[in-house]
């Protein structure tokens, strides 16, 4: 069976086109999925395929704002303690004495010290005392006073207390 048009497509074309076609029908007619091959299953439990999984694409934020740290150097440090057993601390062992946060650990406590009163932490102790806070002994360097340590943050302490009781008078004033 031969068609008119055969003899109007190039040689080039013919040995790729009527192959091709061949085959399609071929498959036209016998069906491609003719037989389907079933999987041998060699075990008894049934695993999950591992399938894709995309990266998700919220439309929208979850938290209407991030978190800040909790942690900063103000926080860590809670406030000295200025008991006599404190002071001889100071006098006698180079050591300062501080209520810290409970979460705090060690590091935490150095880069407080560090950047509140600068100010390199030799070596530092904690313990949880049995009311549940935190106390850390911070060992001061041999060149460093830990009493011109201890002023300055008592000064700090002062100023703050006098801001205080500044402020309630105003407010008391006021209202």
């Amino acid at each position: 069976m031969t068609f008119a048009f055969r003899s109007l497509i190039p040689k080039t074309l013919k040995t790729i086109l009527i192959p091709n076609a061949q085959a399609a029908r071929k498959a036209a007619l016998k069906g491609v999925q003719s037989k389907k091959v079933k999987k041998i299953r060699t075990s008894a439990t049934f695993r999950l395929p591992k399938t894709l999984r995309l990266a998700r694409t919220p439309k929208y934020e979850r938290k209407a704002a991030p978190r800040f740290a909790k942690l900063d150097q103000f926080s860590v440090l809670r406030q000295p303690l200025n008991t006599e057993t404190a002071m001889k601390n100071i006098e006698d062992y180079n050591t300062l004495v501080f209520l810290v946060d409970v979460r705090a650990n060690k590091r935490h406590i150095k880069d407080a010290v560090k950047k509140l009163y600068d100010v390199d932490a030799a070596k530092i102790n904690t313990l949880i005392r049995p009311d549940g806070v935190k106390k850390a002994y911070i060992r001061l360097p041999a060149d460093v006073e830990a009493l011109d340590v201890a002023n300055k943050v008592s000064s700090a302490l002062i100023l703050f207390a006098c801001n205080a009781v500044y402020l309630s008078r105003i407010l008391a004033a006021i209202y």
